[in-house]
């Protein structure tokens, strides 16, 4: 089967994302060839991850699957456009579609979650997506982008001082404690991943390896 894609050319190209029953634009992803030829034999929606530079299905963590339904291809040939049937939110804030930012007279006015649980379903994933967000934020008025802007030091001094804190409630054997603690530990430590760029999803996937879940996931997908 031969489609008129010049992936030499474009190794990337931008995927724009339609609900099949509503019309509307649920997000914007990229696809590589890989991507493309996944997404046409399994019929549910692959992309690449330019942050994680991998190749990951959507809603594969979450269960939010897109199943596909149409594939246009526009008349320059570098993006696609596909008509999906949404399992649950297609954004990662809980969201039905990643367009929720409405900007009226140089104001952003974000749309309202309607189900707040959706959005924490899978909360570390949540909680990285909204730490890169704030990135670029102001230090003033956001603890997270006052981290990013005192640099790698003040953010690894952070994870050491919550990795001593987390220590001593456990020697403390204080329930409460232990577990604010660590909420601070993993929270400092995804400001530090998210330094690096690094996705969570990476240490999954290296969790998954030691324990051989990968390669089991494997075998019950090829039943």
């Amino acid at each position: 089967m031969k489609f008129d894609i010049n992936w030499e050319k474009n190794s990337l190209i931008p995927v724009i994302v339609q609900d099949i029953e509503s019309n509307e634009v649920l997000m914007l992803a990229y696809m590589n060839k890989e991507a493309f030829e996944k997404t046409l034999y399994t019929g549910y929606a692959h992309y690449f991850s330019r942050s994680r530079e991998k190749l990951w299905k959507k809603g594969e963590t979450s269960g939010n699957i897109q199943e596909v339904k149409e594939i246009l291809l526009d008349c320059d040939s570098d993006t696609l456009l596909l008509k999906v049937k949404q399992t649950g939110p297609a954004c990662h804030t809980g969201r039905k579609s990643c367009f929720y930012k409405d900007i009226k007279g140089g104001e952003i006015i974000s749309e309202p979650i309607k189900n707040p649980n959706e959005m924490y379903e899978n909360v570390i994933d949540t909680l990285y997506h909204t730490i890169q967000e704030k990135k670029d934020s102001d230090p003033n008025i956001s603890w997270t982008a006052k981290l990013f802007s005192k640099g790698e030091n003040t953010i690894l001094k952070k994870v050491i001082e919550e990795a001593g804190e987390f220590c001593f409630a456990i020697k403390d054997n204080k329930k409460e404690e232990i577990i604010y603690e660590c909420a601070d530990l993993v929270y400092h430590s995804l400001v530090a991943l998210a330094y690096k760029d690094i996705s969570p999803e990476l240490i999954r996937k290296e969790l998954k390896r030691r324990f051989g879940i990968s390669g089991i996931e494997e075998k019950k997908s090829r039943k």
